[in-house]
């Protein structure tokens, strides 16, 4: 059995304070549901978060690219070497997705860096790295030890009107967990989904009913609950 994630770990508390019988995390082990309630309620849980559709059809959280990009990013200015002359320079990111292999980008942003080390007489500027990668320079106040460290990282990808993402997002993981659920159906009497919502992070009572109400057009409600669980605590569970 594997070990339960942070969402999981979220999921099995909102089960349990339930009380409405006993929860089984992966009772038929690798296939779902995630969890049990009380032998006849299967419950499959995933993170709420910002999605991508890569040009493949296939679609992955926001996180699952910046993460890994900003770790090998800031690695990489680093191993650039020591401050010049007392010279420290921020180096902030700004990216859209496709970028293609990290190996490449990482070749084409050595060069960049390269360059803007080279350069005579050093200034702010912005280097584009490739259609969709460019870098910007900041002298930092003092010396930090290193020529260059990470300053700070633009995702073009996220953003957008906070309930627009939120709708669009909750209707990917919920035709996401339809196919993967499909197969297994017959075992329980009931299916629920909960999204941990790493976007909104809980949502208030008015833009609930709005989005309560813009969900039950045109959803197909395969699940009997849709249940919506603020990491944060902040705010109750929202069942819509």
């Amino acid at each position: 059995m594997k070990k339960m994630n942070e969402e999981e770990r979220l999921a099995e508390q909102y089960l349990r304070n339930l009380n409405i019988g006993t929860v089984f995390f992966e009772p038929d082990g690798n296939n779902p549901p995630d969890f049990s309630v009380g032998n006849n309620i299967g419950v499959e849980v995933r993170r709420l978060n910002q999605n991508y559709h890569n040009l493949d059809g296939s679609i992955k959280g926001l996180e699952e690219l910046a993460i890994p990009l900003q770790q090998r990013f800031e690695r990489l200015l680093l191993a650039m070497g020591p401050s010049v002359n007392g010279e420290s320079w921020f180096v902030g990111m700004d990216f859209r997705r496709p970028i293609g292999s990290l190996t490449s980008l990482e070749r084409k942003l050595k060069s960049g860096l390269n360059t803007f080390m080279n350069l005579p007489l050093r200034s702010k500027m912005v280097i584009k790295i490739s259609a969709n990668f460019k870098i910007d320079f900041i002298r930092a106040s003092k010396d930090h030890g290193t020529f260059f460290l990470f300053g700070a990282s633009s995702d073009d990808d996220s953003g957008g009107w906070v309930m627009g993402e939120l709708e669009k997002n909750i209707r990917l993981c919920i035709l996401e967990k339809e196919r993967k659920t499909a197969e297994y159906r017959n075992k329980y009497q009931e299916w629920w989904l909960i999204l941990v919502d790493h976007i909104a992070y809980g949502i208030d009572i008015e833009e609930r009913i709005k989005l309560r109400i813009s969900l039950n057009n045109g959803v197909l409600r395969s699940f009997n609950k849709i249940i919506l669980i603020d990491p944060w605590g902040r705010r109750p569970a929202f069942i819509l």
